[in-house]
């Protein structure tokens, strides 16, 4: 069967890839002292670098395994990769694309182009098209600004300087909430059209609107004013907030010639490439969060900017790194531009502008809300937590 008339099934790739195989290649290790039956345990890092322990069912049955963790969390093969999707460096237009295809290597069955099981995708709530009609939008009020902004430390003079580029949303089809959210609306290169939003409301909700061009589309602000050949400067951020954050710490330094991106939690080749085609004369800031999946998308938005493919992955003593014919190790915790520097030669197009160390995101600095240090259990705790769980037995 050619590659092209491939069509992708989810339930016949869960009956050949299981949990396990997913789990050993993000570098996830058998806990020999937990012992093995009808469950196995498998821990990400060692000793005090413990960051991860999920308990595997059915380990010797792909089709039937699915895992928990004593936090409450559980899922399948397809949750464990959808979690760590970022490590597997696959493109694709839609989230679920791109699981189809990390999945399909696994099976070492041809990668699927896109014709994903339909009835699967619909029972998982994607939409395959952003509806502009199905919302009502009405602009934001400078003088009634909605409570949540300050509630996230934004100043009112922050939400005016964004608010051209910021609704108020409804979603007509939504029978059990009729009022308005804030929105973010998704453009993409030169095209004003919006292809869809990310939504923030009250008591933390967060969503993006159905049908939402992740792929290629971005909120893009440019504080240019739309003058974008003087635009000398492009800042990505994972949220519309960490943006906004951003701006308001940093906005004495920025000045006009600026434009702050939210990619929205999602890290697209598209969006990279189709905002900067709208800024011809700009170059790229890394402002990602202070954890695994900010530095990767760090290193992938260099790869972008240098032109280098590059592959990353997680591995127990850090980010391996795959590109110019090399293959090395990056530690997260200094800077991804002098770490790759030393291996391959870079010719900086982009820049680093990232929160503080001791904070995870730009909003959080905002916030003074600081990293809480961790208290790793003692080696007699840990003792006692194993004798405990062989006494009891696993229990589901």
């Amino acid at each position: 069967m050619a590659k092209g008339d491939h069509k992708i099934n989810f339930r016949d790739l869960k009956s050949r890839v299981g949990i396990d195989d997913v789990a050993y290649s993000l570098g996830y290790r058998l806990d020999r002292k937990a012992g093995v039956g009808r469950y196995i345990e498998l821990v990400l890092g060692e000793g005090t670098g413990k960051r991860d322990t999920i308990i595997v069912s059915h380990p010797r049955d792909k089709a039937w395994q699915t895992f928990f963790r004593r936090d409450g969390s559980k899922g399948d093969v397809v949750t464990l990769i959808k979690e760590n999707l970022d490590a597997f460096f696959v493109t694709g237009k839609t989230e679920w694309e791109k699981i189809a295809k990390v999945m399909a290597r696994f099976a070492n069955m041809p990668e699927p182009e896109y014709r994903e099981d339909r009835e699967y995708v619909r029972s998982a709530g994607e939409h395959r098209e952003f509806d502009p009609g199905r919302y009502e939008v009405k602009p934001l009020d400078p003088d009634r600004l909605p409570g949540l902004f300050r509630q996230r430390g934004l100043s009112d003079k922050t939400v005016r300087r964004f608010a051209p580029f910021i609704t108020l949303i409804r979603d007509t089809r939504n029978a059990s909430f009729d009022g308005y959210n804030v929105g973010f609306p998704y453009t993409e290169a030169f095209d004003d059209t919006v292809r869809g939003y990310e939504i923030r409301g009250t008591g933390g909700y967060k969503s993006k609107a159905a049908g939402t061009n992740s792929s290629s589309a971005a909120w893009v602000t440019d504080l240019s004013d739309g003058r974008n050949g003087l635009v000398r400067n492009v800042f990505f951020c994972e949220s519309a907030f960490d943006a906004m954050a951003f701006y308001q710490l940093n906005r004495l330094r920025l000045g006009d010639s600026a434009a702050i991106v939210s990619l929205g939690g999602t890290f697209s080749d598209g969006q990279i490439i189709r905002t900067m085609e709208r800024f011809p004369n700009a170059r790229a800031f890394d402002c990602f969060d202070n954890d695994i999946a900010g530095r990767i998308y760090g290193l992938r938005l260099m790869g972008l900017m240098e032109k280098i493919p590059m592959k990353v992955r997680k591995t127990d003593d850090g980010l391996l790194v795959e590109a110019d014919g090399k293959s090395f190790t990056v530690d997260p915790d200094r800077s991804i531009y002098s770490e790759v520097g030393r291996h391959i030669t870079l010719r900086y197009r982009m820049g680093q502008w990232q929160p503080p160390a001791d904070f995870k995101d730009w909003n959080d600095c905002l916030l003074n809300k600081r990293i809480e240090p961790k208290i790793l259990p003692s080696k007699l705790d840990r003792d006692e937590n194993l004798a405990g769980r062989r006494a009891s037995g696993l229990k589901m």
